[in-house]
Formats: C-alpha cells, sequence, structure tokens
C-alpha cells in the first residue's frame, strides 16, 4: 500500500509567511481594561457555555437580566 503523503517530496512553494510581532493589538488593551473596570466595579463578566432560546425577544430579555451589576 502506497502511503498518502510523500514525506521525502519537497516543498516547491511558501504562500505567505506569518508575521510574528511585539507590538500588541488595540482590542487586546481593550479587552484588559474592560476586565479590571469589572474587576474594580464588581461587574461579572459574559457566562460560558452555549444556550438556546425560543426567539430573540427571550434571548434579550435573559441577556439584559444577566448583565445587570448586582449588589
Amino acid at each position: 500500500m502506497d502511503p498518502v503523503i510523500n514525506i521525502e517530496e519537497n516543498i516547491g512553494k511558501t504562500v505567505g509567511r506569518r508575521r510574528v510581532t511585539n507590538i500588541p493589538l488595540y482590542s487586546e488593551k481593550m479587552q484588559r481594561t474592560a476586565i479590571e473596570l469589572a474587576k474594580t466595579f464588581g461587574i461579572k463578566t459574559g457566562r460560558k457555555g452555549v444556550f438556546r432560546f425560543k426567539t430573540h425577544e427571550e434571548a434579550d430579555a435573559w441577556w439584559i437580566q444577566t448583565s445587570i451589576p448586582r449588589n
């Protein structure tokens, strides 16, 4: 049986390369700021998981109820 992948084959061309930079992205700064504000003011972050709703209105009501900070 012949192998599906030829290990001895040389790659002829590489299209595109990933550039690694040390400059943090703007979105990363915003996310860190949001996390710090949530910790400071005691706001809970979004819940993890998959939630299923019958209607958009039901989903909106659940989202509003769970996003209100409780004291």
